[in-house]
C-alpha cells in the first residue's frame, strides 16, 4: 500500500470476519486436548457453535462498516475498547468512533472483505473468544482502486447474551 490514505483506513478499520465464503478451518490444533476444569465456561461452550457466532457477529459488524454506519459498528465494542495499530498506536472508543467518522466522510467507498479461509477462533475461558484473520480494505484513489491487506486479532468479551469487542490488535499493513 502506497497510499497514507489507505493505511490510515487499515488502522480505523481494524478487524473482523465474515462467513460468507470461509472453509469452516479453524480453532485448535488436531488432536489437541483442553485440560477439563470444574469452571463454568460461558456459551455457546462447542467450537463449531462459537466459530459461528462470532462469523456472524463479525458479518454483521462489518455489514455496518461497509454501509459506514457508525453508531451501528461501534455497537460492537465495549466502552473500555484498546484498538493496538501497529502504525497508528493506541486508539480508545471515543478516538475509534471519531476515526471511523472522518474516514467514512473522506473515503466513502472504503470497503472491507475477509480474506477467504483465513478466519481463526478460539475460546477465552470465562470471558469469551478471540479471532484472528487477514482482511483486504479498498477504496478508489486518483481513478484506480486501491487495496491492501492486514492482520488482526480481536478479542470479545461474551456477557450473558451479549458480544463486544474489548481488544483489537491490527498488524502487518
Amino acid at each position: 500500500m502506497k497510499s497514507k490514505t489507505v493505511a490510515l483506513f487499515l488502522f480505523l478499520a481494524f478487524a473482523g470476519s465474515t462467513a460468507h465464503g470461509q472453509s469452516g478451518a479453524h480453532s485448535t490444533k488436531p488432536n489437541t486436548r483442553r485440560p477439563t476444569t470444574g469452571a463454568v465456561v460461558p456459551k455457546p461452550a462447542a467450537k463449531d457453535e462459537l466459530y459461528q457466532t462470532v462469523a456472524k457477529l463479525d458479518a454483521e459488524m462489518f455489514a455496518a462498516f461497509n454501509a459506514h454506519d457508525v453508531d451501528k459498528l461501534m455497537s460492537y465494542f465495549a466502552d473500555n475498547v484498546e484498538f493496538y495499530h501497529d502504525k497508528g498506536g493506541l486508539a480508545d472508543f471515543a478516538q475509534t468512533k471519531q476515526g471511523f467518522a472522518r474516514m467514512f466522510a473522506q473515503s466513502p467507498d472504503i470497503t472491507r472483505t475477509l480474506v477467504p479461509g483465513t478466519l481463526e477462533v478460539y475460546p477465552v475461558k470465562d470471558y469469551g473468544a478471540m479471532h484472528i484473520a487477514t482482511q483486504r480494505f479498498c477504496h478508489v484513489e486518483n481513478g484506480r482502486e486501491d487495496c491492501g491487506n492486514s492482520k488482526f486479532v480481536m478479542v470479545w468479551q461474551q456477557q450473558a447474551e451479549s458480544w463486544r469487542i474489548t481488544r483489537v490488535v491490527s498488524y502487518d499493513h
